[in-house]
């Protein structure tokens, strides 16, 4: 089947699609169908979509059109009525896979929708199927033995981020308007850099985590943070209005720049940034100076040690939960006998995530001073809100390089503490694309604020969405160009 104009709505905005569908100019089974030629044109390079449920989405658009054809005038529509997504393996969405990638789940099925889910739904989005996923979502190699491995789709070589790499993959393909991740360490916003897309985490709490696996407990719930992907800035507001559990504080479209205080960071001293990315911060904070902000040099102290503090407080907060049970579905397991057995392919447990596991157990055997580097992340808490204020913004890398290739992430496994920090912190952060590196990657800033101020990282994105080019649909390139460049 020919779509005129296929191209445009295989870039449009959710809201732009949402508007088209209500105005009667789209029909919501052309819409939906085309994402799904899409998805299956694209996914079995990337390998991002695992679990489809395209019946029971095209059922769905034709009760959506025949909806429109017989409502009454003036009669209203909620507000993603027949827009097509996708959501995160790990989130439940009734009757799909709900394994979150760990092979003692692999025949479990949701039995209903994750809050956030069934939120959006009732808006009236269309799910198309779920996406990849590490090992219970602590890795930035989206690889497990359920459904195997996802590829970045600007560079099938390279990695498209974790945990929230599928979603990122299929959104930067142009294969879904958008879609919903998880972030507990950067989940959400190192998989929207090394593909190019947006993405927010929210303030902790804001929306809810019922329905995401593995369950997280005590204040974990507030450093896990389910939030939008989307192609377009314009989609992060809307979507996470749909999404919080409750009335969100502000309007990004009334926020005037030029009353922002910019704090660039390109580096904190917590890990070793690649000139590139620090370039990207450069480039932002140069845009948004240019529209007024002004540009000041940050006077808290202690951002270096975020990986002491992210740690301390997860495990603070994690007590006896460990990573090996989460991969044995609750049942710790014997990690050495599956290091030995991971080179074969019947093995359920990829080489990665038992790494990650068995460090994370030595570790746990080592005494730390967990109180002390607590406390200290809770004074840092303090400190930058109150220097921050409610119009301060950080802009920090969202990464140390743009998208490493396959296994590459083991060389350097604490590189996510450039995002890590913000979620302990409790801060809303929201990723935007930033142009391109010289082999043609895409390149990411995260702007941060203090907690609440959902709106203000949202009204920054759009900004920088204008002046450094935002999302366009992944090309896979034969050559790396010559020079970096910035999307137009």
């Amino acid at each position: 089947m020919s779509f005129a104009g296929s191209d445009e709505l295989l870039s449009a905005s959710a809201q732009k699609l949402a508007s088209l569908v209500r105005d009667g100019a789209l029909s919501p089974v052309d819409l939906v169908d085309l994402y799904i030629a899409r998805i299956e044109a694209e996914n079995p390079a990337l390998n991002a979509v695992v679990a489809d449920r395209f019946e029971h989405a095209r059922r769905e658009a034709r009760d959506a059109a025949d909806k429109l054809a017989t409502r009454t005038l003036g009669e209203p529509l909620p507000p993603l009525f027949g827009v097509p997504c996708t959501v995160k393996e790990g989130i439940a969405v009734e009757g799909m896979p709900h394994t979150a990638g760990v092979f003692a789940r692999k025949h479990l099925r949701a039995a209903e929708d994750a809050r956030v889910v069934r939120r959006v739904r009732e808006a009236g989005a269309i799910v198309l199927g779920v996406t990849n996923m590490p090992e219970g979502g602590l890795w930035l190699e989206t690889d497990n033995r359920i459904y195997g491995r996802t590829n970045n789709p600007w560079d099938l070589a390279r990695i498209p981020g974790g945990s929230s790499g599928g979603e990122a993959a299929i959104l930067a393909a142009g294969a879904s308007p958008f879609g919903i991740g998880s972030d507990i360490a950067g989940s959400i916003r190192i998989p929207a850099a090394m593909c190019g897309v947006f993405g927010h985490k929210p303030t902790g709490g804001l929306v809810s985590n019922q329905g995401y696996w593995p369950d997280v407990p005590g204040a974990l719930d507030t450093f896990l943070c389910t939030g939008p992907m989307t192609r377009r800035a314009e989609d992060l507001w809307p979507l996470l209005g749909l999404m919080a559990e409750r009335e969100l504080v502000g309007d990004p479209g009334a926020i005037d720049l030029r009353g922002v205080t910019v704090y660039p960071l390109e580096t904190t001293g917590a890990a070793r940034i690649r000139p590139s990315k620090r370039q990207a911060v450069r480039r932002a904070a140069a845009a948004l100076e240019a529209r007024g902000a002004r540009i000041a040099e940050l006077r808290t102290r202690g951002l270096s040690k975020a990986l002491f503090i992210w740690t301390a407080m997860m495990e603070e907060e994690a007590g006896a939960l460990t990573y090996g049970e989460v991969l044995g579905n609750g049942r710790p397991i014997r990690i050495a006998r599956e290091l030995l057995r991971a080179p074969f392919p019947s093995a359920p447990h990829t080489v990665q995530a038992l790494i990650v596991a068995g460090v994370e157990a030595l570790l746990k055997s080592v005494p730390a001073p967990i109180a002390t580097w607590s406390s200290a992340g809770k004074r840092l808490r303090e400190e930058l809100e109150a220097e921050l204020g409610p119009r301060g913004i950080l802009l920090h890398p969202t990464y140390t390089r743009s998208a490493p290739r396959h296994w590459e992430p083991l060389l350097t496994p604490l590189d996510f503490v450039c995002t890590a920090l913000f979620n302990v912190l409790a801060f809303p952060v929201t990723q935007v694309p930033a142009g391109f590196d010289d082999l043609g990657l895409p390149l990411g800033v995260q702007v941060a604020a203090r907690r609440n101020e959902d709106a203000l990282t949202i009204a920054v994105a759009r900004a920088l969405e204008e002046d450094l080019g935002g999302w366009t649909k992944a090309r896979r390139k034969t050559r790396p160009p010559r020079r970096a460049t910035i999307a137009p």
